[in-house]
């Protein structure tokens, strides 16, 4: 069950992306960034089997962050994608510092969660580091290469820009967080492999938002002038 799980998960995660944007505007999209950072970095700890692969959770929802910040580019240009972008950083960093000085507290006799809280948030610098920096590089490319290919295209082939820019970037992402955080920990060939899954999973989740974000297209031309004057939509 876990693949079809799996499978609904993702789709139903790009469907709420799309509603969001449809109900809230960049707004809608900035909040689902924030979100799904915050998710993604807690599922990432469970490892489950999917396809006779062992993997992490989370890259369904880390995956849905890229989708955000093109149709944050897409929609509303590339300065409020930049946006978005800072805006998750910023907000996983505290995040991170906050639940860190949490666990910094002595609990009572009777607590029974610090344990727990500890398991779940009481991760290594190195690894948080990692995360954030794999992050930051990605999703700023993210962004550039798909205004670069909006430029070259002019416009036209939304699905070149969208998985070009998207493939590229969570494979950036993978190498970064994979090297940053397991080179010395564990032999090459096993942080290699850990690398090639993870971008597999990603990969395909960027591969399946192709349809989301034509729909989201369709639906924000449908809305009325003023809602998104701000920016044209873009032929193709």
């Amino acid at each position: 069950m876990n693949e079809l799980l799996w499978l609904c998960f993702a789709l139903f995660d790009m469907g709420i992306t799309v509603l969001m944007h449809r109900l809230f505007g960049a707004a809608g999209l900035h909040a689902l960034i924030v979100l799904n950072l915050m998710v993604c970095n807690i599922q990432v700890l469970k490892t489950v089997t999917l396809f006779g692969m062992t993997t992490t959770l989370g890259n369904i929802v880390y995956a849905g962050v890229f989708l955000a910040t093109d149709m944050l580019g897409e929609f509303h240009g590339k300065a409020e994608a930049r946006k978005g972008v800072l805006l998750g950083f910023v907000t996983l960093l505290l995040g991170t510092a906050y639940m860190q000085a949490s666990l910094l507290y002595a609990p009572a006799p009777s607590d029974f969660a610090h344990p727990h809280l500890e398991a779940l948030f009481g991760l290594l610098p190195r690894l948080a580091g990692a995360s954030l920096l794999a992050y930051l590089v990605s999703q700023y490319h993210d962004v550039w290469a798909y205004h670069f290919w909006m430029q070259r295209t002019e416009g036209r082939h939304l699905w070149l820009r969208n998985n070009a820019s998207t493939l590229v970037s969570q494979m950036l992402d993978s190498s970064v967080f994979c090297l940053a955080a397991f080179i010395g920990v564990y032999p090459f060939e096993v942080v290699l492999e850990i690398m090639l899954t993870t971008y597999l999973f990603k990969a395909v989740v960027a591969l399946l938002d192709t349809p989301f974000i034509y729909l989201a297209r369709r639906m924000h031309r449908a809305r009325p002038a003023d809602a998104h004057a701000a920016a044209a939509p873009a032929a193709g």
